[in-house]
């Protein structure tokens, strides 16, 4: 189950009340560009994962966290009976389905780390994972960059990115420019800036 449109956007407001900052516009940015892709997806509806991109950051809400905000979001999300919304709160940060893929400090607690790992080895990815996945590495606060624009600004403030999860945005943009069949960049630049 998701919030509608309206609701997902004022869930979204109320977060950046309680922990203002640029991931909120990362967020708003994320959600144009997976709503973009998802137009020229037959079989994706454009409202669903723009809803998705919104949220995937809700858990920064409860303050500056690391993997926390992971655990933080699914929490959140589950509680309001949005389970959908829930899966892509822990999903967007592991694209291979492993801790390994996670860049940034370990601080969540023993039953949240727990939760993580029990929650993500029993989820099954489909193409809305993958889309807010991609999306997620091509969203600035500013707005869009290219991957490895964004990918680097990561590895810069944290000192690294896995070449495995470097490596998977890129088949992620190429699955998706073969389902599209247009550049990537052609869609997601008409979102511009927040």
């Amino acid at each position: 189950m998701l919030p509608t449109r309206e609701k997902a956007e004022a869930l979204l407001e109320e977060a950046e009340q309680c922990n203002p900052g640029p991931w909120g516009k990362h967020s708003r940015t994320a959600a144009r560009c997976a709503e973009n892709i998802a137009k020229l997806c037959p079989d994706l509806d454009p409202d669903k994962a723009y809803i998705l991109g919104l949220l995937h950051d809700i858990g920064r809400k409860f303050g500056v966290r690391h993997l926390g905000h992971v655990s933080d979001g699914y929490r959140y999300m589950m509680s309001l009976g949005y389970d959908e919304a829930a899966k892509v709160c822990l999903t967007h940060s592991f694209h291979c389905q492993s801790l390994d893929d996670y860049i940034g400090s370990f601080d969540t607690s023993e039953e949240e780390l727990a939760l993580i790992q029990h929650t993500l080895a029993k989820t099954s990815m489909d193409e809305y994972d993958w889309l807010i996945q991609l999306c997620d590495a091509l969203a600035g606060a500013g707005g869009v960059s290219t991957m490895e624009e964004r990918m680097e600004d990561v590895r810069k403030r944290y000192g690294t990115y896995p070449q495995k999860k470097w490596d998977r945005n890129l088949e992620l943009k190429k699955y998706f420019e073969e389902k599209t069949g247009t550049d990537i960049y052609t869609i997601v630049k008409k979102t511009g800036t927040t």
